[in-house]
């Protein structure tokens, strides 16, 4: 009945079924955009039918997403009502801009988008799709620059009640939010991908659907995918190096690194023990850590154990590492699950060059329809990473995450556990409804005919 484990099981949970619909909203916006384009160039009739075929998944991920995330801002003025009072001046105004021009942008252009087909021309049609895309990226960017001062604090002063925002062009160019926007930007192509593969080959499997529709479909998406995973990786890798400088704590405990080693190690796998500080089972590549964290196969790479003294000096006694087993097997599970995406989406762009339909590759096809699990893996995993390996702060080097949660005499434990258990479970409905809205909606596709199956 710890309010603030409670409070941080409340907040984990609920931003990851939310964060279930971001991504999609994020990528399938732009690939609709696309898709919509191509057809204003072209004028053929196949890629309307994609566009509004593939239109009511985004819809119906769009509505979901709107409504699990009202939750998550009513969050810090109940459970974290500290960290709000200390990160008010700062946090409130990138949520401000999100929703005043951001939102509106995209809510009031997504409905003309809705309602305009054969209302509007082509060219205009296809401009409020871009708009509403533009927008949904808007108002990624800005909730990733009021967390990229949690991982990043700049541009504030020390007030008497916590931070004041001193520069907001520095808190809106916040050094962390360069390498953490193109990082969810290309992570929503490469699951707007997955989802439109994925679906299109349950279709293949299921005889429905319009052939040369589903065959276009998948041919733009293993492109788009393509981009999207390579450019996500590419990022990655240049995010690790900034949070080597910036959050070594971080990038120790996601590398289970002990000890410091020069030149260091990329481990595999590895099964940390946190209670002697060893790992079982490991598996490592040769100076590879060195060479990922400084472009070099000699550098030292700093360990737990001097990442610990450091802080201890700078910010006083206490543990600063973060729960390690959670945070190294959070990476591994995010960098293996990319891997296996790209490998997916190589085959299938062979596939794809030699004209081979996935109707032909039922075997794949059935492993694809299972791949659209794998973006939501990567994503949530890369979340948990990035918000664990930022413990014991929730600013880091500001205020710990002990320090912001509401106090146990405003919201006890019993109140935090209700809201979690309710909440919960309205989230997990409104998963299941969503899931369930999506499968209705590709049963309704038609059945192919016999020519057509063939």
């Amino acid at each position: 009945m710890d309010p603030l484990i409670l409070a941080r099981w409340q907040f984990a949970i609920l931003t990851i079924i939310h964060f279930f619909f971001v991504p999609l909203t994020l990528g399938i916006s732009i690939f609709l955009a696309i898709l919509e384009t191509a057809y204003v160039k072209t004028g053929k009739q196949v890629y309307r039918d994609a566009v509004k075929f593939w239109a009511k998944v985004f819809l119906i991920n769009f509505a979901l997403g709107v409504v699990s995330g009202i939750v998550q801002e009513f969050q810090f003025g109940l459970n974290w009502s500290e960290y709000a009072r200390f990160m008010g001046d700062i946090f409130g105004a990138p949520l401000a801009v999100e929703a005043l021009l951001a939102f509106y942008l995209e809510s009031t252009f997504i409905g003309v988008w809705i309602f305009g087909w054969d209302k509007v021309s082509p060219k205009v049609h296809a401009t409020v799709i871009w708009l509403t895309a533009i927008g949904s990226n808007l108002s990624a960017i800005w909730i990733l620059i009021a967390n990229s001062f949690m991982q990043h604090p700049i541009g504030y002063t020390m007030g008497e009640n916590g931070v004041l925002m001193q520069n907001f062009g520095q808190v809106a160019t916040n050094p962390n939010v360069l390498y953490q926007f193109p990082h969810v930007f290309f992570a929503g192509m490469s699951t707007a991908a997955f989802v439109v593969i994925g679906l299109s080959a349950y279709l293949y499997l299921q005889k429905r659907g319009d052939k040369a529709m589903l065959d276009l479909s998948v041919r733009w998406a293993t492109i788009y995918g393509l981009i999207g995973v390579i450019l996500v990786m590419t990022v990655g890798h240049f995010q690790g190096q900034f949070l080597v400088e910036e959050q070594p704590s971080k990038m120790a405990a996601a590398e289970a690194l002990w000890h410091s080693e020069q030149p260091a190690d990329f481990s595999l796998f590895a099964i940390p023990n946190e209670a002697t500080q060893t790992n079982a089972l490991e598996i490592k590549i040769p100076k590879f850590l060195s060479f990922l964290s400084y472009n070099d196969f000699t550098s030292k790479v700093e360990g737990i154990d001097e990442v610990q003294a450091a802080m201890e000096t700078k910010y006083g006694p206490g543990d600063y590492i973060p729960p390690v087993g959670i945070t190294y097997w959070s990476f591994r599970l995010m960098v293996y699950a990319g891997g296996l995406m790209l490998l997916l989406l190589l085959y299938l762009w062979y596939l794809n060059s030699k004209g081979i339909s996935l109707d032909q590759k039922p075997g794949f096809a059935k492993a694809l329809v299972w791949s659209i699990l794998l973006p939501y893996l990567a994503v949530s995993t890369g979340w948990i990473m990035a918000e664990v390996g930022r413990q014991p702060w929730v600013v880091y080097g500001l205020l710990k995450t002990q320090k912001g949660v509401s106090p146990a005499s405003v919201v006890g434990g019993g109140e935090v556990l209700f809201s979690l258990l309710s909440l919960g479970i309205v989230y997990i409905v409104l998963t299941y409804v969503g899931v369930k809205l999506v499968i209705k909606h590709l049963h309704s596709a038609p059945a192919q005919t016999p020519a057509a199956a063939d």
